[in-house]
This record gives C-alpha cells, structure tokens and sequence, in this order.
C-alpha cells in the first residue's frame, strides 16, 4: 500500500489536468448556481470544479481500493481477479467457490442497478457449473466501508467495512490497519494536488470572464443558459 499509494493521488492530479469548463457546464445544473447566489466568476468556477473533482475521487478512490482487495485476497486466499461479466473477484475457501462484486460503500446504486448485479450473479453461476456441475457458489457484494446489519439477501451476501476486509483477509482488524499506509506522504501529496488545483482555478476563472462575462463584468447568465440547455 505505501509503495502504491502514490498512483492514486497521481490520478487524482490527472483527472483535475482533464477538466474543461465548457464541458462541466453543460452537465451542471445553471439554476442551482442562481439560486446559491454566486456573483464572480471564480465562485461558479470553484462550484463546477469541486463537484467534478469530488466525483472524480470517489471513482478513482474506488478503484484503488477494489485492487487493494484483489491484492489482499490474492495473498490469502489465491484470489484472482474474474472474467466473468459482472464479477471482479473469485476465490475458494473451506470448499466454496466465492464471486465478488466490489463496491466502496454500502448505498452504491438503485434498485435497477442491484437487479442487474443480482442478474450477473445468477449468470455467473451458470457459466461455473458449466465445467463443475457440484461446485458451491456464493455470491457476495462486498463494499469497503459501510454497515449492513442484514447480510444475508437470500441470493446473494452482502458484507461492508470491517465483514468485508476480514471475508477476504481473515484478519478482524485489517479494515483499521490499512488506515496507516493510506496515509503515507498524504501531506506532501495533498500540497502537490493543492498547487494543481490552484493554477486550474486562475485558469478556468480567466476562461470563464473571457466567455461569460460583460464587458461590465457581471456574468451573462443568458449565454451561460444557452451553453448549458438550448437546443440551438
């Protein structure tokens, strides 16, 4: 974890090199900023890019904590990432073959969303009795933080926080030890990111003048309507 967790503040950095202010003001709601009564153009900037970011870091985040588990439980129980659509993870322990789905958190989606996962469930069952008729499965939706107080969801289990990291390590106290190594050199990293994230803001907010503001100053909230939702 101290040797990787350097990738993720790096994709952190990226991303925010990505952001585009034409593009994150088409997606984001014009009435909103009107009704916060944000008057400069670097209080919308700020607005539309901390929400950008904040969902940009819950996804990358995500993801690197979904390749700490496979790594955690590769080193334990063999586990190895899956091949089968809508499963990240397979490993067996005292004769059952486990299919994990990988979430950060306990609230991942709607109910449409765990129908589907349910469904993969179902499907990738099917495809592993294929070759082994009176193999065991069971499917967990495993979320890296978070409580469940009821697991057992009749097709499939659903372990969060502490259930989680000691489903796939055996170790109780695993979900608190990797505290720690997250945080290494997070303050040096932290000030990097912070130095990206100010150029960013000066060079949006300069952009954002240029584009939507009069000649006055104020901001032409017509021609951000027209950017945002006309269909001309």
């Amino acid at each position: 974890m101290e040797e990787n967790i350097a990738s993720f503040h790096q994709a952190r950095i990226n991303k925010l090199k990505t952001l585009r202010l034409d593009t994150v003001l088409q997606k984001k709601n014009p009435y909103l900023f009107k009704a916060k009564y944000l008057l400069t153009a670097e209080e919308i900037v700020k607005s539309l890019s901390d929400a950008f970011i904040s969902s940009a870091e819950e996804t990358i985040f995500g993801d690197w904590l979904e390749g700490l588990a496979l790594f955690v439980c590769s080193k334990v129980y063999n586990g190895r990432k899956s091949t089968t659509k809508g499963v990240d993870m397979e490993f067996d322990k005292d004769g059952i073959r486990y299919i994990v789905s990988i979430k950060s958190g306990p609230n991942w989606g709607n109910s449409s969303q765990i129908s589907k996962m349910r469904e993969d469930f179902k499907s990738a069952k099917r495809v592993l009795r294929t070759s082994r008729s009176n193999i065991q499965i069971t499917a967990v939706n495993g979320c890296c933080y978070g409580k469940d107080k009821s697991p057992d969801k009749g097709d499939y289990f659903k372990y969060c926080g502490q259930k989680f990291w000691e489903f796939i390590s055996g170790e109780p106290t695993l979900y608190s030890d990797i505290l720690e190594p997250i945080a290494t050199d997070a303050r040096k990293k932290n000030e990097d990111f912070k130095m990206e994230y100010t150029k960013m803001i000066n060079k949006l907010t300069g952009e954002f003048i240029e584009k939507y503001c009069n000649h006055d100053g104020s901001i032409n909230w017509n021609r951000i309507m027209s950017v945002n939702s006309s269909q001309d």
